[in-house]
């Protein structure tokens, strides 16, 4: 008799959304497995910016706990809450098949404010990369600080004076809440991984892993893989303004990325096309020519601000 898989977690209702789709994916094999409910110190600590607790893997750290003592033999992420080193002794079992990388501004009312040079507009948002990437372009707005899972942030922009509020589209599609006044964000370069779901498994439960490897997606994998080491080339954490995107287009490989400082004042980008069978160290390649063309002293700026 096959052992029921406990699928470690967190208790909000897109992460059992998440959940639920790789117990189903379980479940076609024959596999029976179970929800178990974790919290997170991000689930537990909802007012301090995301930033200022600077603590990587906030998200996932209780998961990885959870995982290490036995407790669950399975943890679902949003990929982009997942720091680039897994804990030893824990592996990538399998990314899910990507959704929308995009993110969605959530308006209040309308977006006339969005055509005023002049508007002093309040955007709300935990992000220090959309922070900064909404400064770059709208350095007139104030942007507001925004925790909580979506339904709770949908809440808080009804019930505050702002404008609008940021999301990722990914989120509020998977649970069916986006709302219809709201606008994709097509400017705005996403987190590394994001819209993509990774289940993690311990190294030595081989036999969970080869389950969960059958519904691995492949182009997200490699997608997300080079987005990842462009990440962690960077040493970029939550309090780093960093955005990666790479996508396959035919039989090549496009990357784009960029690296703010925190304030928005400072942007440098970079774009890569190579041979998709060519692709391997594009995310770290492109992160090494970054950091020589200025992003050096970007990172260096980010440090000292947190000194």
């Amino acid at each position: 008799m096959k052992r029921i898989l406990r699928i470690g977690t967190r208790e909000s209702r897109l992460a059992v959304w998440q959940a639920n789709q790789v117990r189903q994916l379980l479940e076609q094999q024959g596999v029976g497995a179970e929800l178990v409910f974790i919290k997170s110190d991000g689930d537990i600590d909802l007012s301090t910016p995301l930033y200022e607790l600077g603590v990587q893997g906030i998200f996932t750290k209780a998961l990885d706990a959870a995982l290490l003592n036995d407790q669950i033999d399975i943890a679902v992420h949003s990929m982009k809450d997942v720091p680039t080193k897994l804990a030893q002794g824990l592996s990538q079992a399998a990314v899910l098949p990507r959704a929308s990388y995009k993110d969605l501004l959530v308006l209040k009312d309308n977006y006339i404010f969005l055509d005023d040079v002049h508007a002093i507009a309040v955007i709300a948002t935990s992000s220090i990369r959309r922070k900064a990437q909404w400064l770059n372009r709208f350095p007139n707005h104030v942007i507001e600080n925004l925790r909580g899972n979506v339904n709770t942030r949908l809440q808080k922009l009804k019930d505050n004076n702002w404008q609008g509020a940021i999301f990722a589209a990914a989120g509020l599609d998977r649970i069916e809440i986006r709302p219809e006044n709201s606008l994709e964000l097509d400017w705005m370069l996403p987190a590394p991984a994001q819209g993509a779901i990774m289940v993690a498994c311990r190294t030595a439960d081989t036999e969970t892993l080869e389950y969960c490897n059958t519904f691995n997606d492949k182009t997200t994998e490699v997608c997300t893989r080079i987005e990842r080491e462009f990440l962690r080339t960077l040493m970029g954490g939550c309090s780093t303004p960093i955005s990666a995107l790479a996508r396959m287009d035919g039989g090549d490989m496009i990357f784009e990325g960029n690296l703010l400082n925190l304030n928005g004042r400072k942007r440098i980008d970079i774009k890569k096309i190579v041979p998709a069978t060519a692709c391997e160290d594009l995310g770290t390649t492109a992160a090494e020519e970054l950091i020589a063309n200025g992003g050096r002293e970007i990172l260096a700026e980010i440090r000292n601000a947190g000194n």
